[in-house]
């Protein structure tokens, strides 16, 4: 009897934690999700040949930040949540973010932008 009555007081802090890691995992997700998706725009855009030289290079060094910040992300979802986890979520997300097919190069934003955005 003593058993059921401990299983039952742990049980609502079993499920908190259950939707509380979720949470995490969920916010940590989109983040990465972000972070994926930027990087594949960063890319298009320093791939484009309407970008000047200097831009260009501006592009690769923030492309290069972006995808230390990714893979700092992916290292913190394996910390928190297991090394399975964190391979399945950066499979999910390279699988299913992408660029639209009609969102051109020319998109990318002007130093102004930049600055307030």
């Amino acid at each position: 009897m003593a058993a059921r009555m401990l299983d039952a007081s742990i049980t609502p802090a079993a499920r908190f934690l259950d939707q509380l890691e979720r949470a995490l995992l969920a916010g940590q997700t989109d983040e990465l999700a972000g972070l994926r998706f930027s990087i594949l725009l960063t890319s298009k855009w320093e791939a484009s040949d309407t970008v000047p030289g200097e831009r260009r290079a501006e592009l690769r060094q923030e492309l290069s930040i972006l995808r230390s910040l990714y893979l700092n992300q992916l290292d913190e979802i394996a910390m928190s949540f297991g090394v399975q986890k964190a391979i399945e979520l950066k499979e999910e997300i390279e699988r299913t973010v992408s660029i639209p097919e009609d969102m051109c190069p020319s998109a990318m934003p002007t130093e102004w932008e930049e600055l307030y955005f």
